[in-house]
Protein backbone atom coordinates (compact mmCIF):
# COMPACT_ATOMS: atom_id res chain seq x y z
CA UNK A 1 0.00 0.00 0.00
CA UNK A 2 1.00 3.58 -0.42
CA UNK A 3 1.99 5.48 2.73
CA UNK A 4 -1.02 7.80 2.78
CA UNK A 5 -3.54 4.96 3.08
CA UNK A 6 -4.59 4.36 6.71
CA UNK A 7 -4.86 0.97 8.38
CA UNK A 8 -8.45 1.65 9.42
CA UNK A 9 -11.32 3.60 7.92
CA UNK A 10 -15.02 4.36 8.40
CA UNK A 11 -17.94 2.40 7.01
CA UNK A 12 -21.73 2.73 7.27
CA UNK A 13 -23.44 -0.41 8.60
CA UNK A 14 -27.05 -1.63 8.87
CA UNK A 15 -28.14 -4.18 11.48
CA UNK A 16 -31.55 -5.72 12.19
CA UNK A 17 -31.88 -7.34 15.61
CA UNK A 18 -33.97 -10.37 16.47
CA UNK A 19 -36.57 -8.16 18.15
CA UNK A 20 -37.14 -6.14 14.96
CA UNK A 21 -34.99 -3.09 15.61
CA UNK A 22 -33.00 -1.48 12.82
CA UNK A 23 -29.65 -0.05 13.94
CA UNK A 24 -27.58 2.19 11.67
CA UNK A 25 -24.07 3.23 12.67
CA UNK A 26 -20.68 4.28 11.35
CA UNK A 27 -17.98 1.82 12.38
CA UNK A 28 -14.23 1.45 12.06
CA UNK A 29 -13.05 -1.38 9.80
CA UNK A 30 -9.60 -2.55 8.62
CA UNK A 31 -8.40 -1.30 5.24
CA UNK A 32 -7.39 -4.36 3.21
CA UNK A 33 -4.36 -4.70 0.99
CA UNK A 34 -5.34 -5.44 -2.63
CA UNK A 35 -4.60 -8.81 -4.17
CA UNK A 36 -3.01 -9.28 -7.57
CA UNK A 37 -6.11 -8.37 -9.60
CA UNK A 38 -7.59 -5.92 -7.11
CA UNK A 39 -7.46 -2.18 -6.50
CA UNK A 40 -8.09 -0.06 -3.42
CA UNK A 41 -10.41 2.88 -4.07
CA UNK A 42 -10.66 6.01 -1.95
CA UNK A 43 -14.43 6.43 -2.29
CA UNK A 44 -15.52 10.03 -2.83
CA UNK A 45 -19.05 9.58 -4.20
CA UNK A 46 -21.73 6.92 -3.73
CA UNK A 47 -25.41 7.50 -4.56
CA UNK A 48 -28.38 6.47 -2.45
CA UNK A 49 -30.43 4.46 -4.93
CA UNK A 50 -33.82 2.84 -4.23
CA UNK A 51 -32.02 -0.51 -4.38
CA UNK A 52 -29.73 0.65 -1.56
CA UNK A 53 -32.57 1.67 0.72
CA UNK A 54 -33.90 -1.87 0.91
CA UNK A 55 -30.70 -3.00 2.64
CA UNK A 56 -30.02 0.25 4.47
CA UNK A 57 -33.46 0.77 6.02
CA UNK A 58 -34.72 -2.83 5.90
CA UNK A 59 -38.31 -1.74 5.50
CA UNK A 60 -38.23 0.05 8.86
CA UNK A 61 -40.86 2.63 9.78
CA UNK A 62 -38.82 5.82 9.46
CA UNK A 63 -41.33 7.70 11.61
CA UNK A 64 -40.12 5.62 14.59
CA UNK A 65 -36.45 6.51 14.07
CA UNK A 66 -34.46 7.99 16.93
CA UNK A 67 -30.81 8.69 17.66
CA UNK A 68 -28.67 7.63 20.59
CA UNK A 69 -24.94 7.50 21.44
CA UNK A 70 -23.27 4.95 19.21
CA UNK A 71 -23.23 1.54 20.89
CA UNK A 72 -22.44 -0.88 18.08
CA UNK A 73 -19.14 -2.73 18.37
CA UNK A 74 -16.43 -0.67 16.71
CA UNK A 75 -18.66 2.37 16.25
CA UNK A 76 -16.54 5.32 15.31
CA UNK A 77 -18.31 8.59 14.87
CA UNK A 78 -21.67 10.25 15.38
CA UNK A 79 -24.81 8.78 16.90
CA UNK A 80 -26.45 5.53 15.93
CA UNK A 81 -29.98 5.46 14.55
CA UNK A 82 -32.62 2.96 15.57
CA UNK A 83 -36.09 2.34 14.14
CA UNK A 84 -38.77 -0.31 14.29
CA UNK A 85 -39.09 -2.88 11.51
CA UNK A 86 -42.75 -3.92 11.05
CA UNK A 87 -43.46 -7.59 11.68
CA UNK A 88 -44.50 -8.11 8.09
CA UNK A 89 -41.14 -6.90 6.79
CA UNK A 90 -39.21 -8.72 9.52
CA UNK A 91 -40.63 -12.06 8.41
CA UNK A 92 -38.85 -11.73 5.05
CA UNK A 93 -35.34 -11.13 6.43
CA UNK A 94 -34.62 -14.00 8.80
CA UNK A 95 -31.30 -14.64 7.09
CA UNK A 96 -29.92 -11.16 7.91
CA UNK A 97 -30.98 -10.90 11.55
CA UNK A 98 -28.09 -10.11 13.87
CA UNK A 99 -25.69 -9.31 11.02
CA UNK A 100 -24.05 -5.90 10.71
CA UNK A 101 -24.06 -5.37 6.94
CA UNK A 102 -22.20 -2.80 4.82
CA UNK A 103 -24.31 -0.82 2.35
CA UNK A 104 -23.96 0.93 -1.02
CA UNK A 105 -24.17 -0.85 -4.37
CA UNK A 106 -22.03 1.53 -6.40
CA UNK A 107 -19.78 4.55 -6.21
CA UNK A 108 -16.63 6.14 -7.54
CA UNK A 109 -13.28 7.38 -6.39
CA UNK A 110 -9.53 7.35 -6.99
CA UNK A 111 -7.43 4.18 -7.02
CA UNK A 112 -4.79 4.70 -4.32
CA UNK A 113 -3.27 1.22 -4.26
CA UNK A 114 -3.19 -1.65 -6.74
CA UNK A 115 -2.28 -5.31 -6.91
CA UNK A 116 0.65 -6.73 -8.81
CA UNK A 117 -1.06 -7.55 -12.11
CA UNK A 118 -0.50 -5.24 -15.07
CA UNK A 119 -4.23 -4.56 -15.36
CA UNK A 120 -4.47 -3.52 -11.72
CA UNK A 121 -1.35 -1.35 -11.91
CA UNK A 122 -2.78 0.40 -14.98
CA UNK A 123 -5.60 1.78 -12.81
CA UNK A 124 -3.34 3.26 -10.12
CA UNK A 125 -4.12 6.95 -9.73
CA UNK A 126 -7.15 6.70 -12.05
CA UNK A 127 -10.70 7.74 -11.22
CA UNK A 128 -13.00 4.74 -11.49
CA UNK A 129 -16.62 3.82 -11.01
CA UNK A 130 -17.22 0.64 -9.03
CA UNK A 131 -20.03 -1.83 -8.45
CA UNK A 132 -19.60 -4.35 -5.67
CA UNK A 133 -21.45 -3.41 -2.51
CA UNK A 134 -20.12 -1.79 0.69
CA UNK A 135 -19.50 1.48 -1.14
CA UNK A 136 -20.58 3.64 1.80
CA UNK A 137 -17.00 3.22 3.00
CA UNK A 138 -13.97 5.49 2.95
CA UNK A 139 -11.96 2.78 1.18
CA UNK A 140 -13.16 -0.16 -0.90
CA UNK A 141 -11.05 -3.02 -2.27
CA UNK A 142 -12.47 -4.63 -5.42
CA UNK A 143 -11.50 -6.85 -8.32
CA UNK A 144 -10.65 -4.87 -11.45
CA UNK A 145 -13.61 -6.54 -13.23
CA UNK A 146 -15.90 -4.58 -10.90
CA UNK A 147 -14.34 -1.25 -11.86
CA UNK A 148 -14.89 1.06 -14.80
CA UNK A 149 -12.17 3.58 -15.68
CA UNK A 150 -13.79 6.97 -16.18
CA UNK A 151 -12.83 9.28 -19.05
CA UNK A 152 -10.16 11.92 -18.50
CA UNK A 153 -11.47 14.88 -16.54
CA UNK A 154 -14.41 13.00 -15.02
CA UNK A 155 -14.89 13.46 -11.28
CA UNK A 156 -16.02 10.79 -8.82
CA UNK A 157 -19.43 12.51 -8.69
CA UNK A 158 -19.65 12.19 -12.50
CA UNK A 159 -19.13 8.45 -12.28
CA UNK A 160 -20.84 7.63 -8.99
CA UNK A 161 -23.99 6.37 -10.74
CA UNK A 162 -22.37 4.81 -13.79
CA UNK A 163 -23.51 1.26 -13.08
CA UNK A 164 -26.98 0.72 -11.60
CA UNK A 165 -29.15 3.25 -13.44
CA UNK A 166 -27.31 3.32 -16.81
CA UNK A 167 -27.01 -0.46 -17.09
CA UNK A 168 -30.60 -0.94 -15.92
CA UNK A 169 -31.89 1.48 -18.56
CA UNK A 170 -29.77 -0.15 -21.27
CA UNK A 171 -30.85 -3.55 -19.98
CA UNK A 172 -34.49 -2.67 -20.48
CA UNK A 173 -33.93 -1.92 -24.15
CA UNK A 174 -31.77 -5.03 -24.58
CA UNK A 175 -34.47 -7.17 -22.93
CA UNK A 176 -37.03 -5.74 -25.33
CA UNK A 177 -34.90 -6.79 -28.27
CA UNK A 178 -34.03 -10.22 -26.86
CA UNK A 179 -37.68 -11.06 -26.20
CA UNK A 180 -39.06 -9.82 -29.51
CA UNK A 181 -41.03 -6.78 -28.36
CA UNK A 182 -41.24 -3.57 -30.39
CA UNK A 183 -41.61 -0.82 -27.79
CA UNK A 184 -41.51 -0.16 -24.04
CA UNK A 185 -43.57 1.17 -21.16
CA UNK A 186 -41.88 2.58 -18.05
CA UNK A 187 -43.39 3.73 -14.76
CA UNK A 188 -41.98 6.36 -12.38
CA UNK A 189 -40.62 7.65 -15.66
CA UNK A 190 -39.43 11.08 -14.53
CA UNK A 191 -36.78 9.54 -12.28
CA UNK A 192 -33.06 9.81 -12.96
CA UNK A 193 -33.21 6.36 -14.55
CA UNK A 194 -36.34 7.26 -16.49
CA UNK A 195 -34.69 10.29 -18.03
CA UNK A 196 -31.73 8.13 -19.08
CA UNK A 197 -34.12 5.61 -20.66
CA UNK A 198 -35.80 8.39 -22.65
CA UNK A 199 -32.48 9.57 -24.02
CA UNK A 200 -31.51 6.02 -25.00
CA UNK A 201 -34.82 5.36 -26.73
CA UNK A 202 -34.74 8.68 -28.60
CA UNK A 203 -31.20 7.97 -29.82
CA UNK A 204 -31.99 4.36 -30.76
CA UNK A 205 -35.37 5.02 -32.36
CA UNK A 206 -37.30 2.96 -29.78
CA UNK A 207 -40.88 3.97 -28.97
CA UNK A 208 -41.33 4.55 -25.23
CA UNK A 209 -44.50 5.14 -23.22
CA UNK A 210 -43.78 7.02 -19.98
CA UNK A 211 -46.08 6.83 -16.97
CA UNK A 212 -45.73 9.60 -14.36
CA UNK A 213 -47.73 10.69 -11.31
CA UNK A 214 -47.72 14.48 -11.60
CA UNK A 215 -48.24 17.10 -14.34
CA UNK A 216 -44.84 18.68 -13.60
CA UNK A 217 -43.17 15.31 -14.25
CA UNK A 218 -44.89 15.12 -17.63
CA UNK A 219 -43.60 18.60 -18.41
CA UNK A 220 -40.06 17.55 -17.46
CA UNK A 221 -40.07 14.54 -19.76
CA UNK A 222 -41.53 16.42 -22.68
CA UNK A 223 -38.80 19.03 -22.26
CA UNK A 224 -36.17 16.36 -23.00
CA UNK A 225 -38.03 15.05 -26.06
CA UNK A 226 -40.43 12.40 -24.73
CA UNK A 227 -43.39 11.84 -27.08
CA UNK A 228 -45.71 9.57 -25.11
CA UNK A 229 -46.29 10.63 -21.48
CA UNK A 230 -49.32 9.51 -19.44
CA UNK A 231 -50.18 11.00 -16.05
CA UNK A 232 -51.64 8.32 -13.77
CA UNK A 233 -53.32 11.01 -11.65
CA UNK A 234 -55.40 12.22 -14.61
CA UNK A 235 -59.02 11.00 -14.88
CA UNK A 236 -58.33 10.02 -18.50
CA UNK A 237 -55.26 7.92 -17.62
CA UNK A 238 -56.52 4.55 -18.88
CA UNK A 239 -57.74 6.04 -22.17
CA UNK A 240 -54.50 8.00 -22.58
CA UNK A 241 -52.41 4.90 -21.93
CA UNK A 242 -54.42 2.76 -24.33
CA UNK A 243 -54.03 5.37 -27.06
CA UNK A 244 -50.25 5.52 -26.52
CA UNK A 245 -50.06 1.73 -26.66
CA UNK A 246 -52.00 1.65 -29.92
CA UNK A 247 -49.59 4.19 -31.40
CA UNK A 248 -46.43 2.40 -30.20
CA UNK A 249 -47.46 -1.30 -30.15
CA UNK A 250 -45.69 -1.62 -26.79
CA UNK A 251 -46.20 -5.01 -25.13
CA UNK A 252 -43.36 -4.88 -22.57
CA UNK A 253 -43.36 -2.76 -19.41
CA UNK A 254 -40.87 -2.14 -16.63
CA UNK A 255 -42.55 -1.16 -13.38
CA UNK A 256 -40.67 0.64 -10.60
CA UNK A 257 -43.80 0.90 -8.42
CA UNK A 258 -44.40 -2.77 -7.67
CA UNK A 259 -47.41 -2.54 -5.38
CA UNK A 260 -50.94 -1.36 -6.13
CA UNK A 261 -52.91 -1.67 -9.34
CA UNK A 262 -50.65 -0.14 -11.96
CA UNK A 263 -49.08 -3.35 -13.30
CA UNK A 264 -52.56 -4.75 -13.91
CA UNK A 265 -53.75 -1.51 -15.46
CA UNK A 266 -50.87 -1.63 -17.93
CA UNK A 267 -51.76 -5.18 -18.99
CA UNK A 268 -55.44 -4.21 -19.30
CA UNK A 269 -54.56 -1.30 -21.58
CA UNK A 270 -52.16 -3.45 -23.61
CA UNK A 271 -55.01 -5.91 -24.23
CA UNK A 272 -57.37 -3.08 -25.16
CA UNK A 273 -54.80 -1.69 -27.59
CA UNK A 274 -54.30 -5.08 -29.24
CA UNK A 275 -58.06 -5.66 -29.52
CA UNK A 276 -58.50 -2.22 -31.08
CA UNK A 277 -56.53 -3.39 -34.11
CA UNK A 278 -57.62 -7.07 -34.11
CA UNK A 279 -59.28 -8.43 -37.25
CA UNK A 280 -61.21 -11.19 -35.50
CA UNK A 281 -62.61 -11.96 -32.03
CA UNK A 282 -61.13 -14.52 -29.64
CA UNK A 283 -62.84 -15.53 -26.41
CA UNK A 284 -59.37 -16.12 -24.91
CA UNK A 285 -58.12 -12.64 -25.67
CA UNK A 286 -55.16 -11.59 -27.75
CA UNK A 287 -52.54 -14.24 -28.45
CA UNK A 288 -49.78 -11.63 -28.31
CA UNK A 289 -47.78 -12.00 -25.10
CA UNK A 290 -47.90 -8.99 -22.80
CA UNK A 291 -45.22 -8.72 -20.12
CA UNK A 292 -44.71 -6.52 -17.06
CA UNK A 293 -41.39 -6.76 -15.23
CA UNK A 294 -41.38 -5.36 -11.70
CA UNK A 295 -37.90 -4.07 -10.91
CA UNK A 296 -38.60 -1.72 -8.00
CA UNK A 297 -40.71 -1.31 -4.90
CA UNK A 298 -41.75 2.31 -4.52
CA UNK A 299 -45.11 0.98 -3.32
CA UNK A 300 -44.69 -1.79 -0.73
CA UNK A 301 -48.35 -2.80 -0.75
CA UNK A 302 -49.52 -6.01 -2.50
CA UNK A 303 -49.59 -6.07 -6.29
CA UNK A 304 -53.26 -6.11 -7.35
CA UNK A 305 -54.76 -6.89 -10.73
CA UNK A 306 -57.97 -8.05 -12.33
CA UNK A 307 -57.63 -10.57 -15.14
CA UNK A 308 -59.07 -8.47 -17.91
CA UNK A 309 -56.28 -9.09 -20.40
CA UNK A 310 -56.73 -12.58 -21.81
CA UNK A 311 -54.32 -15.44 -21.16
CA UNK A 312 -51.13 -14.36 -22.95
CA UNK A 313 -49.49 -12.31 -20.21
CA UNK A 314 -46.91 -12.35 -17.46
CA UNK A 315 -45.91 -10.41 -14.35
CA UNK A 316 -42.52 -11.21 -12.89
CA UNK A 317 -39.40 -9.67 -11.42
CA UNK A 318 -36.35 -8.27 -13.21
CA UNK A 319 -32.92 -7.67 -11.68
CA UNK A 320 -29.81 -6.18 -13.22
CA UNK A 321 -27.27 -8.78 -12.13
CA UNK A 322 -29.10 -11.81 -13.58
CA UNK A 323 -29.66 -9.84 -16.78
CA UNK A 324 -25.92 -9.12 -17.11
CA UNK A 325 -25.23 -12.81 -16.56
CA UNK A 326 -27.76 -13.59 -19.28
CA UNK A 327 -26.00 -11.47 -21.91
CA UNK A 328 -22.53 -12.60 -20.86
CA UNK A 329 -19.20 -10.75 -20.48
CA UNK A 330 -19.09 -9.50 -24.06
CA UNK A 331 -22.61 -8.09 -23.91
CA UNK A 332 -21.96 -6.45 -20.56
CA UNK A 333 -18.70 -4.95 -21.82
CA UNK A 334 -20.55 -3.46 -24.80
CA UNK A 335 -23.05 -1.74 -22.52
CA UNK A 336 -20.35 -0.49 -20.17
CA UNK A 337 -18.43 1.00 -23.10
CA UNK A 338 -21.52 2.97 -24.10
CA UNK A 339 -21.87 4.29 -20.54
CA UNK A 340 -18.30 5.62 -20.61
CA UNK A 341 -18.76 7.18 -24.05
CA UNK A 342 -21.97 8.96 -23.00
CA UNK A 343 -21.16 9.63 -19.33
CA UNK A 344 -21.68 13.39 -19.60
CA UNK A 345 -24.74 13.23 -21.87
CA UNK A 346 -27.13 10.27 -21.83
CA UNK A 347 -25.95 8.98 -18.47
CA UNK A 348 -25.31 12.21 -16.60
CA UNK A 349 -26.73 12.21 -13.07
CA UNK A 350 -27.66 15.13 -10.85
CA UNK A 351 -27.87 15.19 -7.06
CA UNK A 352 -29.70 17.45 -4.68
CA UNK A 353 -27.32 17.03 -1.77
CA UNK A 354 -23.93 15.60 -0.81
CA UNK A 355 -23.56 14.23 2.73
CA UNK A 356 -20.86 12.56 4.78
CA UNK A 357 -21.32 9.17 6.45
CA UNK A 358 -22.29 10.80 9.73
CA UNK A 359 -24.62 13.28 8.01
CA UNK A 360 -26.37 10.39 6.26
CA UNK A 361 -27.50 9.24 9.73
CA UNK A 362 -29.14 12.51 10.69
CA UNK A 363 -32.88 12.03 11.05
CA UNK A 364 -33.61 15.13 8.97
CA UNK A 365 -31.68 13.63 6.05
CA UNK A 366 -33.09 10.10 6.42
CA UNK A 367 -36.61 11.51 6.29
CA UNK A 368 -35.83 13.11 2.91
CA UNK A 369 -33.99 10.34 1.08
CA UNK A 370 -36.30 7.62 2.43
CA UNK A 371 -39.22 9.23 0.55
CA UNK A 372 -37.74 8.15 -2.80
CA UNK A 373 -39.10 11.36 -4.27
CA UNK A 374 -38.28 12.23 -7.87
CA UNK A 375 -35.62 14.95 -7.98
CA UNK A 376 -34.26 14.28 -4.47
CA UNK A 377 -31.26 12.05 -5.14
CA UNK A 378 -28.58 12.03 -2.43
CA UNK A 379 -24.85 11.43 -2.81
CA UNK A 380 -22.73 10.13 0.06
CA UNK A 381 -19.08 11.22 0.13
CA UNK A 382 -17.46 8.99 2.76
CA UNK A 383 -14.37 11.23 2.75
CA UNK A 384 -16.22 14.52 2.92
CA UNK A 385 -14.31 17.06 5.01
CA UNK A 386 -11.38 14.69 5.56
Amino acid sequence: MTNHVPNEALQLRSLVTDDGTLELSVVTVPVPQPGADEVLIRVEAAPINPSDLGLLLAGADVSTASTSPATAAGSATGPSVSATVPKGALATMTARLGQSLPVGNEGAGVVVAAGSSASAQALLGKTVGAFGGAMYSQYRCLNIAQCLELPAGATPADGASCFVNPLTALGMVETMRLEGHRALVHTAAASNLGQMLNKICIADGVALVNIVRKPEQEKLLRSIGATHVCDSSAPTFMDDLTKALIETSATLAFDAIGGGKQAGQILTCMEAALNATATEYSRYGSTTHKQVYIYGGLDRSPTEFSRTFGLAWGISGWLLTPFLQRIGPEGAARLRARVVAELHTTFASTYTKEVSLAEALQLSEITVYARLATGEKYLINPNKGL
